[in-house]
């Protein structure tokens, strides 16, 4: 019992310290032309949703791959549609077609944060705490310490909560690309 309770009190203690970075700035804040990887993530959602697959990695009239060109791998394409269908359900202006480039918002900002934090509650926390526990010939004690070490790596932080990319679940996806 006593491992569980030192988990859970890694995994929120892991909470605690991405929404608290998330509270910060992020690069391109407010900064036309481009604004930064909030807007290319907000812009792959808006590709994502709006065009056909067969476009996503393509340059077209819809798809300027000079303007945040689609340039992940195609599992993390379907994170960005996901997030864009929740996204279309909230407020479809986030993701209209050409007319949303550029588009910052307290409530979107919110979103976005959102959609990270939830990716890792699904994906990379889980991860971690699965690999973490599955350690043979170690303690409990490195296992909690390990886990902890993990989910507090402030280069996955930095870049997922302050700098709006979603590395930790890109780093999972591209293992699985063929």
């Amino acid at each position: 019992m006593e491992k569980w309770s030192l988990i859970t009190i890694t995994v929120l203690l892991g909470l605690i310290v991405r929404w608290s970075v998330s509270f910060g700035s992020y690069s391109g804040a407010g900064k036309p032309p481009m604004y930064g990887d909030y807007e290319a993530q907000r812009h792959w959602q808006e590709v994502t949703y709006n065009l056909p697959i067969k476009e996503w990695y393509f340059n077209t009239s819809d798809n300027n791959l000079q303007y945040w060109g689609l340039d992940y791998p195609p599992l993390t394409a379907y994170h960005s549609l996901l997030c864009a269908y929740v996204a279309k359900l909230i407020n479809p202006n986030w993701i209209a077609l050409h007319t949303s480039r550029g588009y910052e918002s307290q409530p979107h900002k919110l979103f976005m944060r959102a959609t990270v934090l939830i990716a890792d509650l699904l994906v990379y926390i889980p991860a971690v705490i699965l690999y973490c526990c599955c350690l043979k010939e170690t303690s409990t004690k490195k296992k909690i310490a390990s886990a902890l070490c993990i989910l507090l790596y402030p280069g996955l932080i930095l870049i997922d909560y302050g700098h709006f990319q979603y590395p930790s679940i890109f780093f999972k996806t591209k293992e699985f690309q063929f």
